[in-house]
């Protein structure tokens, strides 16, 4: 393979990730070329020691959507760090596919029912005192704080149950990239 296809490839694979981000990944790797041109070593033997460019893009994505994660945990660098993993471990997917989706699934079902029972609380505690509420207004206020209160309390424990699951997923995921990286690099 040569520079220029190496490079092309590269590029592919880290289609839409952030141009600077993606311009100094492109120079980083333009520099092993060019050291490697200077040890008197070919494109193609560079490239072969540089290895397959798509999975080192994955392996990039992974590592961008960790450090994002890392640097600011919110729902959307989770969203990113979820799908860089599985990018990464696209060899994995259908062993993982079955187990991350579900998971998946019932948090968003928990957090719907979770909103819900937010809401319920809310229609309690406004529309409870004008509708003859059994036991009376107070009941009907105190009710519909209480249900309000808590479903914020399980929207809070489910928010650090997510966090747990992410982090088990990156700390997968880094391990998966050190199990593969010495198999990767002992067929070259």
């Amino acid at each position: 393979m040569t520079r220029n296809e190496f490079i092309r490839r590269l590029k592919a694979g880290l289609k839409g990730m952030p141009q600077d981000v993606v311009a100094e990944i492109v120079a980083d790797y333009e520099e092993h070329f060019e050291a490697g041109s200077a040890e008197g070593r070919s494109e193609q033997e560079v490239a072969a020691a540089l290895g397959d460019p798509g999975r080192l893009a994955r392996e990039l994505r992974f590592e961008a959507g960790f450090r994002n994660w890392e640097s600011g945990r919110t729902p959307s660098s989770a969203w990113s760090a979820i799908l860089a993993f599985m990018g990464l471990a696209t060899i994995d997917i259908l062993i993982l596919l079955p187990i991350v989706l579900p998971v998946l699934g019932v948090m968003f079902g928990l957090y719907v029912a979770t909103l819900v029972a937010f809401l319920a609380g809310g229609f309690i505690l406004i529309a409870g005192p004008f509708s003859g509420f059994p036991g009376g207004i107070l009941v009907a206020i105190l009710g519909g704080l209480g249900t309000m209160s808590a479903a914020v309390a399980i929207a809070a424990l489910l928010t650090l149950v997510s966090i747990w699951i992410i982090n088990a997923i990156m700390w997968f995921g880094r391990l998966h990239y050190r199990v593969l990286e010495p198999a990767m690099h002992s067929q070259d």
